[in-house]
Parts: structure tokens; C-alpha cells; sequence
């Protein structure tokens, strides 16, 4: 019975074309939908990625043998630590982009047959036509204005509305990641909590580096949290390697017999890097923190200056002990590091790569 079941199963997902479009805004919306396409390729479904930017360069990378469709843009910047500013100069091109990136979904859906879509944080990402479900750890916008929060946060739900299924990246429960983020007090809509989507496997290996920045985010903010790391890193007595986050550009070199420098690595190849690292300095988005959580490192976190979001999830999970937090204008990574050292980080027997499968599977069978 359960073979029949199974090949029943594989034949019904020989039928699907899954469109999966992640936002690009750094290149955690595009990592965390990596296990989510390695699944539905399992299963047999059909696969077609739209992004942009990095994300999409990305994409190509991990995925050379899959279509990938370029759609609007966002042109999200962080120019300015202040995060309602940087959202409100560019929020009448936001509206606009989403509003081009729905009409390019509609064609897709008719050009390409499409009869279900992923969309991670691209609000404009549904069709009526197809079953839509949106990924999303950002049920509860903090906003340092509290009228202002309440408004954002009276949009987003209208907006996570349009999509027939909202998933949370995260566990339900005390071994939650993201805190009020995806766990507001307000039940409207419903939301599935599909556990970690994480691109790495926890493992064991030998320490070939002390230290493994991994950069990402926004410009102009990734460069110069680059550049304050590496003018540190190479008057330091540790063994460094740095991912710089730039999946369009092909690079490998040293800039000081310590600090060796790598443009992108391939999720397998970072998944070695950061299991063969004692630890791990990077940005406190969620999506890194999601892949702390499953290997279970200890890390170094350096929230982008003003992403209220950011800020939230390194103070919320230094205060645990869990890792050390610091501010990027106030970065000594000497004194990190020596900090990270107390630190106990996650245990990743608690947080399955592979909890999302059983939801992914009953969404594409119902």
C-alpha cells in the first residue's frame, strides 16, 4: 500500500510546474528556497526560478540545468541607518515594482503552464490561477514609530492575504528562532509553521580555519562591513576565510598570508567551509540564523545598521547566551572573537533540515 501510495504520489508531481521567485534583498530569501526546489526535484515536479539581481545570479549558480526568469526589481538600498526613511524614500518604486512583478507572474502563469507558486517576500508573486503560497519569518514589522509600525504592519496583512497559504520558516513553540517576528500576537491569517528552511547539513570535520565571515545584504552596507572586517582580520593571530556574497563575480585570493578571500561559494562548498570553521562571524539576518541553528556553530553577529528586524533577532539571542552580538560602528572583532569563545550557540539535534518536506508535500497533493 504504501508503494502504491508512493508512485501515485510521483506521478501527481510529474503534472506540476512550480514557479519559486525569492526576493532579492541580500541573498537569504534565495538560500532558504534552495532545499525547498532540491525537494520538489525529488519529487519529480517541474521547476522554474524568477529573481533578480543577486538572487538571481545566485540561482543560476546552484541551479545551471533549471530555467531561470529574471522579474521586476525591487532596488531595495540601505544608504541610511534609518530604516524608515530608507523604506519611505523608496516606497512609491516598491509599490510599482510589485505591482510589475504580479503582471509578469500572470504571464508566466500563462506562458509557462505554471500551477503552483513560492513566492519568499515578493508580495506581487500570486496568481488566482495557480496555487500561491508565501514564505515569509516577517508576520510582525517592528518599526522604531509605533503609528508607523501599526500601519506597516495593517499592510503586510492585507497583502499576505492575496496568497492562499502563508508559510513561517520557523518551529511553533519555546525552540522558536525568530521571536515576535513570526510569532505576533495577532492570529490573522492563519500560518503554517514549516520549521528551519536551511540550505546546510549539520556534520563534523577537522577545524581548517579559525574564523568564516560570511557576508550579505544590501549595499552600500555589505561593503563596508567588508571592509572594517578585513582591515581588522589581517593584524590578528587567527586563520581567516571570507565569503564576500557575490555570486556574479568569480574570485579566489589571499590578501594576507591569514585572511583568504572567496567572491561565492556554492552551498555545498560553504557547508564544508563553515563545518571546517571554529567560527563564524555574519550578518544577523534570519536565514544565517537559521543556518547556525542546524550546524550549530558559534558566531560573531553584525546586524545591518538600521534593519530593526536584525537588531531584534542578534539582542534577542545574545541575551540567551546563544551568540555575541555588536554594532557594525562600534566592530572589535579581536573582542568578539574572544567572546564567542563563552558563547553556546544552537544544539541542531533540535532543528531538522527536513521538517518543511511533510507540509511541502501535503501543499502539492491537495
Amino acid at each position: 500500500m504504501v508503494i502504491l501510495s508512493n508512485a501515485i504520489f510521483h506521478l501527481i508531481s510529474t503534472f506540476l510546474k512550480v514557479l519559486i521567485a525569492p526576493l532579492n534583498w541580500g541573498l537569504g530569501h534565495a538560500t532558504r528556497c534552495i532545499p525547498i526546489v532540491r525537494a520538489l526535484e525529488q519529487l519529480g515536479a517541474e521547476v522554474i526560478l524568477a529573481s533578480d539581481g543577486a538572487a538571481m545570479y545566485l540561482l543560476r549558480a546552484e541551479f545551471p540545468h533549471l530555467e531561470v526568469v529574471e522579474i521586476p526589481s525591487y532596488r531595495i538600498k540601505y544608504g541610511s541607518p534609518n530604516m524608515v526613511l530608507n523604506i519611505g524614500k523608496q516606497l512609491p518604486w516598491i509599490i510599482y515594482a510589485i505591482r510589475t512583478e504580479q503582471w509578469a507572474i500572470e504571464r508566466l502563469v500563462t506562458e509557462k503552464g505554471i500551477t503552483h507558486i513560492i513566492s519568499d517576500n515578493r508580495y506581487g508573486c500570486f496568481s488566482k490561477r495557480a496555487k500561491s503560497v508565501l514564505i515569509t519569518h516577517q508576520l510582525h514589522v517592528m518599526v522604531p514609530s509605533k503609528p508607523l509600525e501599526w500601519l506597516a504592519n495593517r499592510i503586510i496583512r492585507s497583502a499576505i492575504r492575496k496568497f492562499d497559504t502563508v508559510w513561517a520558516p520557523d518551529l511553533p513553540g519555546q525552540y522558536n528562532l525568530a521571536g515576535t517576528l513570526a510569532h505576533p500576537p495577532l492570529s490573522d491569517p492563519p500560518v503554517a509553521y514549516v520549521g528551519l528552511l536551511s540550505r546546510m547539513r549539520p556534520g563534523e570535520c577537522e577545524h581548517d580555519y579559525d574564523v568564516a565571515i560570511v557576508l550579505s545584504g544590501p549595499e552600500p552596507q555589505r561593503t563596508i562591513l567588508e571592509q572594517r572586517l578585513l582591515e581588522q582580520a589581517i593584524t590578528l593571530p587567527y586563520k581567516f576565510i571570507i565569503i564576500q556574497g557575490r555570486p556574479k563575480r568569480k574570485h579566489h585570493h589571499y590578501v594576507a598570508d591569514n585572511v583568504e578571500v572567496v567572491s561565492y561559494l556554492t552551498s555545498d562548498d560553504l557547508n564544508e567551509v563553515l563545518l571546517a570553521s571554529k567560527a563564524i562571524v555574519c550578518r544577523s539576518g534570519y536565514s544565517s540564523i537559521m543556518d547556525l541553528a542546524v550546524l550549530g556553530k558559534k558566531a560573531l553577529l553584525i546586524p545591518t545598521p538600521g534593519q530593526t528586524e536584525q537588531e531584534y533577532l542578534a539582542d534577542r539571542l545574545s541575551e540567551a547566551g546563544l551568540f555575541v552580538t555588536q554594532r557594525q560602528d562600534q566592530l572589535n572583532l579581536e573582542e568578539g572573537l574572544k567572546q564567542v569563545e563563552n558563547t553556546k550557540g544552537f544544539n541542531p539535534e533540535l532543528y531538522s533540515p527536513d521538517y518543511f518536506r511533510e507540509t511541502l508535500q501535503s501543499w502539492i497533493t491537495t
